[in-house]
């Protein structure tokens, strides 16, 4: 008997069912088989929800990373159940690599995680709900039965195709049942599971335990009693000088409480060792950074030995912000010059890790940034950029123009590229880069750690984008410049939050009316066309009987009512109709500029929501 048997009891769980059951049996076994098939029952479950529950979308990329990411799957998942999810998921990576220790403390971890996830997906699809709590007592080492260790990947298409008929019934189940969910909290004060939790942390970055990683260092000259102080982990590079002091607390749950013994942990190795540790402090759910530059902060996990090396080199090399010289042949407007500025003292004097630059379009934002980049990899400040876009065209757009503006800078487009990572600056989508931060590796070590970056830029920053993709930007630990061509007022005040500005106040700004003013741009014409429905909405009573039996069969209800009206508002955020748009194209191509003697469309720009 396992842990999981219940699930048998619902056909509809068979999916994963069997796999979670094989994860429990060879526990014993195989402790790493048990890890990856933990991993592999989770993602055939999360699929499984994907296909069944209409709030949930399949991705056009269905890897496990990218499903947990979703603005729709967290809205489900509570932030504890998602943390012991997270787990699971970095030690199948740990654990479907060789050479990394994997223990039966963490095996178990993963099964408790999984069952108590399984409970929730019990509690909100199945036909009847039974609690279930982890029993360790059923975890046997007397297994002796041929267990199958592999199970192959799900057919996704053929999940939903199959499981189309119960969407309906199951998400209505699920959207009333979760209201009564209680979560069940992660427990902090157990000091042996959250060391687990911050040794997987530690393996998922490619620390080795023994060499370059090593416990309850032996500090002498501590200001007590005693004298001799026991940093709970110390990071190595290769030369075994520090990198890092990690202070784990034991007792309490907020971390910073270890701020004070973490200082004088890196205060007695800065002694000996003639440079300052950087510090983390971890209770295993929550880590946060003390680098020696920047304010204290939260990060998504610890970084690489890289990561720390490639700091510690920067930090030798880098050089002030306060007099730097401007490419004119790439940033030759004055405006663009003064945008560079205002972010190399944002970073430098004021000490801030984000910057927002609000810029018109045709104003020049990209060489804006292309310059902004080799101002920063010249004073020594950055080694690795990500450009990030939410569309394939705009970040090859990007590229070409970085190609074409700094030939010298080694680029790589993750869209169009899928063996060149080393290059110093990587463009990307947002769905790419979410798929690559689990599965790139180099020499069996993931490349996208939470350090890499040393400058992230996003284009098109608004709220929408952030919130959406809010997992790339908490994992990459970097300095964040963000643009945006709306005017500085037009901006949700949430955008300015993200960047830690006042509504209104951006880092630079440069928009439409001053550059009209300075004559870099044109001002724009409007056009009035009228558009029925686009301002009046769709009334029922005015259609045609043609008409109102399209719109019967469009708009029905579920209890069979047909609304009277579709207001304009809703024909401007979740109905797409053919007609408007021809009418709209149509206005376009009659009333826009001309070229060539009127033959050709002169350079338009449409914005347009999307469908």
């Amino acid at each position: 008997m396992t842990n999981f048997d219940y699930l048998k009891k619902e056909p509809k769980f068979n999916t994963f069912s069997d796999v979670a059951i094989a994860a429990e049996k060879i526990l014993y076994i195989d402790p790493t088989s048990c890890i990856i098939n933990c991993r592999r029952a989770m993602e055939f479950a999360i699929k499984w929800m994907y296909s069944v529950d209409a709030s949930l979308t399949m991705l056009y990329q269905d890897n496990l990373i990218s499903l947990m990411s979703t603005e729709e799957f967290r809205d489900i998942i509570d932030e504890d159940l998602m943390k012991r999810m997270d787990f699971i998921r970095k030690m199948g990576n740990n654990a479907a690599h060789s050479g990394k220790k994997i223990t039966e403390d963490q095996a178990i971890l993963c099964l408790k995680n999984l069952q108590i996830f399984f409970d929730f997906v019990c509690y909100c699809y199945a036909d009847e709900y039974e609690e279930h709590s982890f029993d360790k007592s059923l975890l046997t080492k007397g297994e002796t039965e041929q267990v199958t260790k592999d199970f192959p990947d799900v057919d996704i298409e053929k999940l939903i195709a199959e499981n189309s008929a119960l969407k309906k019934e199951l998400t209505s189940r699920r959207e009333k049942q979760a209201l009564d969910y209680v979560p069940k909290p992660l427990d902090f004060s157990e000091y042996k599971t959250r060391k687990i939790y911050i040794d997987a942390m530690l393996m998922d970055a490619g620390w080795k335990e023994g060499s370059d990683w090593i416990n309850e260092v032996e500090l002498p000259g501590m200001p007590n009693k005693s004298e001799v102080g026991y940093a709970d982990y110390v990071l190595y590079d290769n030369t075994h000088k520090p990198l890092a002091v990690i202070e784990a607390k034991r007792t309490c749950v907020d971390v910073s409480k270890g701020r004070q013994q973490a200082k004088l942990y890196a205060d007695l190795l800065e002694k000996q060792y003639k440079r300052r540790p950087c510090v983390f402090l971890t209770n295993g759910f929550e880590t946060r950074i003390i680098d020696g530059q920047y304010p204290e902060r939260k990060v998504a996990c610890i970084y690489s030995k890289a990561d720390l090396e490639k700091m510690f080199n920067l930090r030798r090399m880098r050089t002030s912000l306060d007099h730097i010289n401007v490419d004119k042949k790439i940033a030759g407007h004055y405006y663009q010059e003064a945008a560079i500025k205002a972010v190399c003292d944002s970073f430098d004097k004021k000490n801030r890790r984000k910057a927002l630059l609000v810029m018109a379009t045709g104003s020049g934002k990209t060489r804006t940034v292309i310059e902004l980049c080799h101002v920063l990899l010249d004073a020594g400040w950055i080694k690795n950029i990500l450009f990030l876009a939410d569309r394939t065209s705009l970040v090859t757009q990007a590229k070409r123009a970085f190609v074409n503006n700094y030939s010298s800078l080694s680029v790589t487009n993750l869209c169009e590229e899928k063996d060149n990572y080393n290059a110093h600056c990587v463009f990307s989508t947002y769905q790419t880069m979410m798929n690559c931060i689990d599965s790139v590796k180099v020499e069996d070590q993931k490349l996208f750690t939470s350090g890499h970056f040393d400058l992230v830029i996003c284009d098109e920053a608004h709220r929408s984008i952030y919130n959406k993709y809010r997992d790339i930007f908490t994992y990459f630990d970097a300095p964040l410049v963000g643009l945006t061509a709306p005017p500085k007022d037009d901006i949700d005040k949430n955008t300015y939050e993200i960047f830690g500005l006042e509504p209104g106040v951006p880092t630079y700004g440069y928009e439409l009316g001053q550059a009209v003013t300075d004559g870099y741009l044109v001002d724009f014409l409007s056009v009035e066309t009228k558009l029925k429905f686009i301002e009046q909405g769709i009334v029922y009573a005015d259609l045609s009987d043609e008409d109102k039996a399209i719109y019967e069969s469009t708009f029905e209800m579920e209890d069979g009512d047909i609304p009277e009206a579709i207001s304009s508002s809703a024909l401007n955020s979740w109905i797409f109709n053919e007609d408007t748009i021809r009418q709209v194209l149509y206005t376009v191509m009659t009333e826009g500029i001309k070229i060539d003697y009127g033959q050709k469309l002169g350079k338009t720009i449409i914005f347009a929501k999307k469908p």
